[in-house]
């Protein structure tokens, strides 16, 4: 019998009657433009970038249906009378406009809380401040290679509120999810992954303890049936247990747990533990995947599907995975320097990672954009892996006087060199490095003093240096 999504043809329904306000012309939001017209809605599209910020086929496609849209920084101030508001993962929940709105009556939502309402199939959900992408991956890779049909979505993939009609009660959803999208959520997923947790995005979060309830959502509102994975070694992490209605699974790298997944530092083995019994399951040097923070994401997505894989099948898929765009991602090697592309390296503890996945001596380029993070925990790995800092950006100043400042306390001092332009400094980094050093480019920062995204660094950095 073919099965009928009864919640999705509800929701349908109601559309026709209702009015609905779209903030944000994002990624997320393009495809509810889409969806709502043909379901007869009655839309009206806000953002706060003027005209010619905003992608020139958007602005046609809203034309085209003939949707109402304000533009520019007072945009919000014709939000009256909705019934329904989809907020973009960059707008704050708490805006002033939406919280008049919300008084009134209307509801906020969001396109990944109405996958998460309306789906049939089960979800896996994953956050943290590092690791999400790769885990997230690992996850979906698994499963597609046990033949579930999956649907990969949130952070990555595309926007799966348009795909809901396509899930089955026997599919599987993998969400990416932001501290942005699980602002204010209300709903989490069936399975949900916390990889770690670290000051970040300090810029857009009031503070740091917002940021942690921001991440907490993906587990608090699980009922018993729920699967909540953490990483027993992060301080924040390791206590989420409290707060947990359904079954917790730890992960870890320097714990021997009785029950969960490691990385065995003794013997670089990843092990299933199960009542004291550590089965073994994945040899590091078998990996792809460099660097112990690797290994953490690797023991996550176990984690996250140990009733839903066959043991072979997964170690293959770890065995195999030669990792995401732009995490520690080999590019060339040039007179025996080996270059890597890290552009997703936006924070001082995804920076240390990478740093700490290298045996040999590393020319660093790093800085960006400041999200008001605390760069004197790098300082201490910058002077004991790398041979030559490069410095580029808005914060190139913190993490010099960081350096600086660890090198007067130690005696050891390292050469720092200070760059304009991402040009420059892949100039500078092919002048300095030696023969045998890696040349990798983590900026530590996010991009946007610079560049739209990571992504879009990453791919200048890669030009840059094939072009060398």
């Amino acid at each position: 019998m073919k099965y009928v999504n009864k919640k999705l043809e509800e929701f349908n329904n109601e559309l026709r009657n209702k009015r609905i306000a779209l903030i944000g012309l994002g990624v997320s939001n393009i495809p509810l433009l889409d969806y709502f017209y043909a379901h007869n809605a009655n839309v009206t599209a806000f953002d706060n970038r003027p005209r010619d910020k905003v992608d020139t086929s958007v602005i046609e496609k809203l034309d085209d249906y003939k949707m109402v849209y304000y533009l520019g920084e007072k945009s919000l101030d014709h939000l009256v009378g909705f019934d329904y508001i989809f907020r973009s993962p960059s707008c704050r929940p708490d805006t002033p406009e939406i919280l008049k709105e919300i008084e009134n009556g209307a509801i906020l939502t969001s396109e990944i809380e109405k996958v998460l309402e309306l789906t049939p199939s089960t979800v896996i959900g994953v956050t943290g401040s590092d690791g999400k992408t790769t885990t997230t991956t690992l996850i979906y890779k698994i499963l597609t290679a046990n033949n579930y049909k999956c649907f990969l979505g949130g952070n990555i993939g595309t926007p799966l509120f348009t795909k809901i009609s396509e899930m089955q009660p026997e599919d599987i959803v993998v969400l990416e999810l932001s501290s942005f999208q699980l602002m204010n959520m209300e709903l989490s997923p069936d399975i949900a992954v916390v990889t770690n947790i670290s000051p970040n995005h300090l810029n857009v979060h009031k503070d740091y303890q917002e940021y942690i309830e921001s991440k907490m959502n993906i587990f608090l509102h699980q009922n018993e049936n729920g699967i909540l994975v953490i990483n027993a070694d992060n301080d924040i992490t390791k206590d989420f247990y409290k707060y947990a209605k359904g079954k917790v699974r730890y992960f870890s790298s320097k714990q021997k747990l009785d029950n969960g997944v490691i990385f065995d530092r003794e013997d670089n083995i990843i092990k299933v533990c199960e009542d004291g019994t550590r089965k073994h399951l994945v040899k590091q040097k078998n990996m792809k995947l460099r660097g112990i923070h690797n290994c953490e994401n690797a023991c996550a997505a176990i984690c996250a599907t140990l009733n839903l894989s066959k043991e072979d099948i997964t170690r293959k898929t770890i065995e195999d995975f030669p990792g995401v765009e732009h995490r520690l991602e080999y590019i060339r090697t040039i007179d025996d320097v080996k270059w890597y592309n890290d552009s997703i390296g936006s924070s001082p503890t995804r920076t240390i990672a990478g740093l700490n996945s290298f045996d040999e001596k590393i020319v660093l380029i790093a800085g960006g954009y400041d999200k008001h993070l605390d760069y004197t925990p790098i300082a201490k790995p910058i002077i004991e892996h790398v041979s030559k800092l490069i410095l580029v950006g808005q914060t190139s100043g913190k993490i010099e006087k960081a350096v600086m400042d660890e090198s007067e306390r130690t005696g050891v001092n390292i050469p720092i060199y200070k760059c304009e332009t991402l040009e420059q400094t892949v100039e500078k980094a092919k002048e300095v490095s030696s023969e045998g050093e890696v040349v990798l480019f983590s900026p530590a920062s996010a991009s946007f003093d610079m560049f739209k995204n990571f992504e879009e660094r990453g791919n200048k950095f890669k030009e840059l240096v094939n072009n060398l």
